[in-house]
Formats: C-alpha cells, structure tokens, sequence
C-alpha cells in the first residue's frame, strides 16, 4: 500500500510505478503533484494507493504522522510496522477514509447536495452495484473475523472425524509414524475404513487461499490457522485464472447462509483474473479532484438540520443554502437568538485547508456575503407577507428597524490525535472577525461577526458513515448550546466585543415615539426584543448618546 498525500510533490518515477495513466496527478519535469483524494488499484501492477486530503499535512514536509511524507509512503510495507500498535491508524485510516468517500457517493448519486452552478466531477470507474479491490478486502476480512471460530471448529472436526475406526493395517503400511520419547509411534495420516467426503474443504481451501495472499501482500496482519489447506506462490497464481471454472463446478454443494456468502466473495475475487469477462478492469478507483466539497458534506451532515419544515408562498427556508448570486452555504441552521426567545439562523462555511492555516481575507468577505444574502432573503418574505417574523425567525424590528444579531463561524478540519476518532474536539481559533460599515451600529445588517472553530477531522470522518440519527442530534445540541454560549461571553465581554448593552427604563407604549424623535441618534443601535424590551447597544467609543443615557439601565448580561 501507498500512502500519498494530495497537492504534494512526488517523484515522477514513483507516481508512473504506481499509477496506470496521469489522471490523479500533474507531471512537472521529473516531478509530480497530486491532483486527488481518494482511493486507487491497479490490477496488473499489483499497487493499492490511498491518496488523502492535504488536512494530514502539518507543515511544509512534515506530516501528522509525525514523519515526512517521503517516508510515509511506503510505511505500510515496513516489515517492522506490522506488530507495531502505534501504526494501527494505518488500517483504521483506511477503512473508514474509504467509507466516506464511498458514503459520499452514495449520497452524490441518490440527493441534490450539489448545486448546478458548482463545478464538481467525481472519478470513478465503478458502478452503482460494482465492488472495488478495497470492497473485496474489506469483506474478506470482515467476513473471517465474524466466521472464523465457526469454520476453525466445523475444519477441526471434519479432521478429528477422520480418526474414527481407523484401518490400521494400510495406516501402517503406508505411512511413517512420529517417535515421541524415541519409544511410542504417532500416526499423522490416518486410513479410515469409511472415508468421509468434506464437501466444504475446496471452499476452504479457496477462501483461505486469497485471504493469505491479501494477508501477505497488503500487511494486515491476521492470524490464519495453520490447520487449512493454503495454496501459495505460482500455484495460486494459476488458481487466479481459472478459479472462476473451479467454483462453478462446485457451486451446487452449498446451502448454509454463511458458505454461500464465502462462495461470492470467491467469486468476485476471481472474476478480476476471468479472462473470459469482455469488462475486466486494469484498475479501479475512486477519487475527487475537489475534495473541499467532500468535507463540506461531511460537516453539514453533522452540523444542518432539515429546513424544508418553514415555508412561505411555496418557498422553503432550505433554498437559502443556494442564493440567487450563484453562491452555496456550506451549513445553516436555525436555533435560540442571542437576545431574545426568537431564533435566528446561524450560518456557518467549513474551511478545508492544511492542519495549521486560517482563512484568507476572500473567504471572510465571501462569508459576509452570504449572512447578507439570507438576511435579505428574511427580509424580502417579510416586506411580501408584512409580518413581523418567519414562524420563530426574527430578523428585523419595524419599531426601531433595528436587525437580529447574525451568528457566524468558520469550521476548521484538523488532525492533533492519529487515534482519536471518537472526540469532536471542538475549539476556538484565534479571535472573532468582525464586518461592519459603521463601527458603533451593533443592530445593522451590515454589522456581523464571524467565530473560529477547530474540529477533529477524524471525527468528522468517522461520524459520516458510522453514526445513526440519535448520535448526530445529540452533538448538534450540544454544539449549538457551546456555539451559542461563545457568542454570548464574547458579548458580555465589553473589552473584546466593544459594546456595552443597556435596557431602556420608559414605557412601552412610549418606544415607538422615542425611537422617531432620537432617530439619528439610536439608528442601528437599538432593537426591540420579541418579548417587547428595548436594547440598547452602545459601542465604548459612542459619545453621541451621552444625553439618552438617562432612558436606560445597563444590563447585567445576554443570556
């Protein structure tokens, strides 16, 4: 197995060893760089390459492996690696790498998760019921170590049984026995006077077989038992191009539910050498060119929840993920304002980049962007129905015509653990960003603020094809709750946030009046709350509402 690592440089030989054409990288003089993520075999060079996201990089050559990338290439077929614990994450790796991009497949083919305008090409030259070498090997050894005390029992009995009423006067003639202590004979091959016929053993023995053999050439590193009957080197080599014919005359013999899985294992194993198949492959493979996409879908399986529930004049609230100007967001859902008891959408964008980096400046001002499109698209239904809100979603006060604060977050993949699948790790990154047109209007649509997170990408990929429905709502509460809960200790925070949040103390039937007379003043600085209390956001450096201080009571937090 090849371990290569996308959009780093590799030696060209290397790449023309293991590739059959040029299509997963681009040739440079006597180098290339992989242009893929995915998974690669190929027939008749024998190479099995994985070739994975660049968020296994940890800096310019070092991986977070802890070795370069030269040497994670060939680590697999280390002999001394195979006992060695700390390289489990190799095969771990693997399966579950493989899963996800065969999960994303899946979900490619049957649901829209791709919008029309977005460039998008999958490679792969397996069909919708096709299996892959991967799938093969997978199955096999999943198969074995669910069956394999089961068929150890079954063969050892089947032996055993062959020691019954033994027919001592041929055992004896034709056949040498063993001296224990130099004094008593041990009989190894025993005549029977009635020979049992072990319909299953050809199976065994074929099945055993090609388990070696993945065994042997792809490290896995299991313990076969020494008791079956293996065929190896050339003669397996021969059984390879005529196992199809040999399965078929011994297809009938088979009825128990656990044979006849071992028998089509057997089979599509064979069919890759059938020379006889007009469709046999040199290669198989399955590999993206964008793999940001991939990650994309992958936190938005976590993170989204279904939004076609919200509709207004036939428009569902899910169409916002694909706005007019051509623009797609990567996750939105909508949960408790920061507030109020309203709720707001939050809108996130997954950063798919090397372990260590950040965002860049077009991709912060892309994020803002897409806050104002699903602002304007609130505003629009409203204006068209003149309401108030959207179901819970409140996005804009008419009485001071103030906008709902817009939670924002970047998502980061990043590897810190190579063992740790199983915690989402989520962090803070660096500080929050902040967009606005005039610094001190708090309640402005143009006023947003966009938090940074790291999460597990391990995680990420597990969780995408392992976890059921009551695993992802129990992190997408619990994520929402500490989202939630950044956003309002960043607003408590007067020194970081900058603003300092007030209450006001007249009457209620007196806002409307108060907001007229002080417009200028109050414009995108206040907001009246669904449960009717009149904030006040004064930024620290406003010394224009000095004299309107009277009106209000400052606030013990947002909560």
């Amino acid at each position: 197995m090849k371990i290569l690592i996308e959009n780093e440089i590799y030696p060209i030989e290397l790449l023309q060893e293991v590739f059959d054409d040029p299509k997963f990288y681009k040739q440079n003089g006597l180098d290339g760089i992989i242009t893929s993520v995915g998974y690669y075999h190929s027939f008749e060079k024998n190479s099995l390459v994985f070739m994975l996201p660049k968020v296994f990089m940890r800096d310019k050559d070092k991986t977070v492996f802890g070795c370069k990338k030269n040497e994670l290439v060939d680590l697999i077929t280390n002999e001394s690696v195979k006992h060695k614990t700390q390289y489990n994450w190799v095969r771990q790796l693997s399966v579950h790498f493989y899963n996800s991009l065969s999960e994303f497949k899946k979900r490619y083919n049957d649901t829209t998760i791709i919008h029309n305008t977005e460039t998008f090409e999958l490679n792969t030259n397996l069909g919708d019921k096709e299996y892959s070498f991967l799938d093969l090997l997978l199955s096999f050894v999943n198969f074995y170590k669910k069956n394999k005390q089961q068929i150890l029992f079954k063969h050892i009995e089947f032996v055993s049984n062959q020691a019954k009423k033994p027919k001592w006067e041929k055992t004896i003639r034709k056949s040498l026995p063993i001296l224990a202590n130099g004094k008593t004979p041990i009989y190894i091959e025993i005549t029977n006077k009635k020979k049992i016929i072990n319909n299953e053993e050809e199976l065994l023995t074929y099945f055993f077989s090609i388990l070696n053999h993945l065994n042997t050439q792809h490290n896995l590193n299991l313990k076969i038992d020494k008791s079956f009957n293996l065929i190896d080197g050339k003669p397996f080599d021969t059984l390879c191009l005529n196992g199809s014919a040999k399965l078929r005359k011994i297809k009938h013999r088979y009825f128990s539910d656990a044979l006849k899985k071992m028998y089509r294992l057997c089979e599509l194993y064979f069919d890759q050498f059938d020379k006889s198949s007009i469709k046999r492959k040199r290669e198989d493979f399955l590999a993206i060119s964008n793999y940001n996409i991939v990650f994309e879908d992958m936190v938005d399986k976590l993170f989204s929840d279904e939004l076609k529930t919200l509709e207004v004049d036939g428009i569902t609230i899910d169409k916002l993920k694909h706005n007019d100007d051509g623009k797609i967001i990567d996750h939105i859902y909508d949960y408790k304002s920061l507030i109020d008891t309203s709720d707001i959408f939050y809108i996130g964008d997954s950063k798919y980049y090397k372990s260590d980096n950040t965002a860049s400046k077009v991709s912060k001002y892309k994020q803002f962007t897409y806050a104002k499109n699903v602002i304007q698209f609130n505003i629009d239904l409203l204006n068209k129905n003149n309401q108030n809100q959207i179901g819970n979603l409140r996005y804009r006060d008419k009485i001071t015509e103030g906008y709902n604060i817009s939670p924002n977050f970047f998502i980061y993949g990043y590897i810190d653990d190579v063992s740790n699948y199983d915690a989402h790790s989520i962090t803070k990154k660096g500080s929050p960003v902040p967009s606005y047109h005039f610094e001190e209007r708090l309640f402005d649509r143009d006023t947003l603020f966009v938090h940074q997170y790291k999460i597990n990408f391990l995680y990420v990929l597990k969780a995408y094809t392992n976890f059921n429905e009551s695993e992802i709502l129990t992190f997408r509460k619990e994520v929402k709750e500490t989202f939630r809960d950044n956003f309002l200790e960043f607003f408590n925070n007067s020194s970081e946030c900058k603003f300092e949040f007030f209450e006001s103390n007249i009457n209620k039937n007196d806002y409307s009046d108060f907001v007229i007379n002080n417009f200028r003043k109050l414009n995108g600085k206040c907001y009246c709350t669904i449960d009717e209390r009149l904030l006040l956001a004064k930024h620290i450096d406003d010394k224009t509402l000095d004299l309107l201080m009277s009106n209000f009571t400052k606030t013990d937090k947002l909560e």
